[in-house]
């Protein structure tokens, strides 16, 4: 049985098209997994589906019923009110993320830059000047940027401080970090709602918490009431870390993946090299 050109081209159009699908599930999928709240959103949609398919199975007809219009109206109802976060996603997959804009630190690159932010929230946690301070990752920032004051400058904890200090105009802000330089100063972030913050935190703690939900970006704090410094990622918050606890949080955070993984698996070969000599 002999394949003509036709059936050839036929055979190829199906799997770009197969392969189109699953890329752009996938980064549907990795931004989902990269924002807290479109994560929240997608355990909800896939838990009304379930509970959907439960009660049809069982027979139970109002709550299928009202399960139904939930599903049929649902969608119209997330664009209008997730309108931000979808026009966030949109954005960053129309911006340069796709052909790997960012930079990759060397080992010494990586070194300095978290030996500065260190160097500088030392600074300001034994004056009690309170900072924000915002390190991109694979998710643009480029939307809060825009917004604030750019600098596109090489990153110092001599700038760092400067910006932060009192009655400068830009100490209010956040600044923003892209691969070793200080993008801009002054960015406005959004604040975060969740039941979870302590309310006695102020503006400054639930900023870094409300970036973190929506990006994947590693946000830095030092309070300015009592000097405390604290790390936001994925919505989470470290709260009242030594400076000891900051350094070693950044240098594993900002390791690429691919050294995390050649980490894990040295881990793992270490154990299981003891686990063998204990059995001898």
């Amino acid at each position: 049985m002999s394949i003509t050109m036709t059936d050839l081209i036929s055979i190829v159009k199906k799997l770009i098209d197969i392969s189109l699908v699953w890329i752009i599930f996938y980064f549907i999928l990795k931004n989902i997994k990269n924002n807290v709240k479109l994560s929240l959103i997608f355990k909800g949609v896939v838990i009304i589906i379930v509970l959907k398919a439960i009660s049809t199975w069982l027979g139970f007809t109002t709550v299928g019923l009202i399960l139904e219009y939930v599903i049929m109206y649902g969608p119209l109802a997330l664009i209008i009110i997730f309108q931000p976060e979808i026009r966030n996603i949109l954005e960053q997959l129309g911006r340069n993320q796709l052909l790997g804009r960012h930079k990759v630190l060397t080992v010494d690159e990586r070194e300095k830059v978290v030996y500065q932010i260190v160097s500088a929230m030392e600074t300001l946690r034994k004056s009690k000047i309170g900072a924000l301070i915002v390190i991109e990752r694979d998710i643009s920032l480029g939307n809060y940027i825009d917004r604030g004051k750019k600098l596109y400058a090489d990153i110092s904890s001599d700038l760092l401080i400067s910006i932060f200090f009192p009655n400068n105009p830009l100490h209010d802000g956040g600044v923003i970090i892209q691969g070793d330089r200080i993008s801009c100063a002054g960015a406005v972030f959004p604040t975060s709602t969740s039941s979870k913050l302590n309310k006695r935190l102020g503006t400054r703690h639930r900023a870094a918490v409300g970036i973190t939900e929506e990006t994947d970006c590693i946000a830095l704090i030092v309070s300015e009431e009592t000097g405390r410094m604290s790390i936001s990622i994925k919505g989470e918050l470290y709260y009242n870390l030594t400076i000891d606890d900051v350094r070693m949080m950044l240098i594993d955070e900002l390791r690429p993946k691919k050294d995390s993984l050649e980490d894990e698996e040295s881990e793992e070969f270490i154990e299981e090299e003891e686990i063998y000599e204990e059995d001898i």
